[in-house]
């Protein structure tokens, strides 16, 4: 089981398996997190804590939430407004602990620009 939680520990993501790749994406949001982003489906994820300790930042078109935590600020996660268990959340693998991500192939994302990954 690998899990992720914010700093205080409110919310905490587990997951049954590793991620195969990390995604560090250059889109506005993205960028200033400085997050890298692990893939799975809705039904994949278990989030566990209090659901009052996180709150939603939704932009743009308004299709993506973007968790976080209400007391330490972390963001821990995003997920499409549309939930069902074949839905696309992302973790956030800086709230990993630093050896279950360290020998994990990083992919960049300009999700700024071009829309394609820049290192392949």
């Amino acid at each position: 089981m690998y899990s992720a939680s914010c700093h205080c520990g409110a919310i905490i993501l587990e997951v049954a398996e590793k991620p195969q790749t990390l995604t560090e994406c250059t889109c506005s949001i993205c960028h200033r997190l400085g997050a890298q982003w692990a893939y799975y489906t809705r039904g994949q994820v278990r989030i566990s804590g209090s659901p009052a300790a996180r709150t939603a930042y939704l932009w743009g078109d308004k299709c993506i939430e973007f968790y976080h935590c209400k007391t330490c600020g972390c963001t821990t996660h995003y997920e499409s407004v549309e939930k069902n268990n074949d839905s696309r959340i992302a973790i956030n693998t800086r709230m990993m602990p630093r050896n279950d991500t360290v020998d994990i192939p990083l992919r960049r994302f300009d999700g700024a620009d071009t829309w394609e990954f820049l290192d392949e």
